[in-house]
């Protein structure tokens, strides 16, 4: 019988090798994305609240197009169809009062 080699094990993705300076761009850019989609949810939030309290919106901050949608599955459903580019960047909230979707 041959005896097989014992195999290191390793990860089954490669590790990042994006430099620190790079991860620092990466979260100022999410920041950035973020407020700038906070924005565009507080001024469209009142006229949304009334009539889908609860629902969630998922906002683009450079068409300030948004989506809406009482359940998480319905509305990355409508993204996907809407946004075909897999490089768009859309920030989810939910609208009520505070914009949280719940606590992590």
């Amino acid at each position: 019988m041959t005896q097989l080699s014992k195999a290191s094990r390793s990860r089954i993705l490669p590790q990042t090798m994006a430099t620190p300076e790079e991860l620092q761009r990466r979260k100022v850019e999410r920041h950035q994305l973020g407020a700038r989609c906070r924005a565009i949810f507080e001024r469209i939030r009142p006229q949304l609240i009334e009539n889908h309290y609860n629902w969630l919106i998922a906002i683009d901050a450079d068409s300030e197009n948004y989506l809406v949608d009482p359940k998480l599955e319905g509305l990355l459903e409508q993204v996907r169809l809407q946004y075909t580019n897999p490089n768009a960047k859309l920030t989810i909230f939910r609208l009520n009062e505070t914009g949280a979707c719940g606590t992590i």
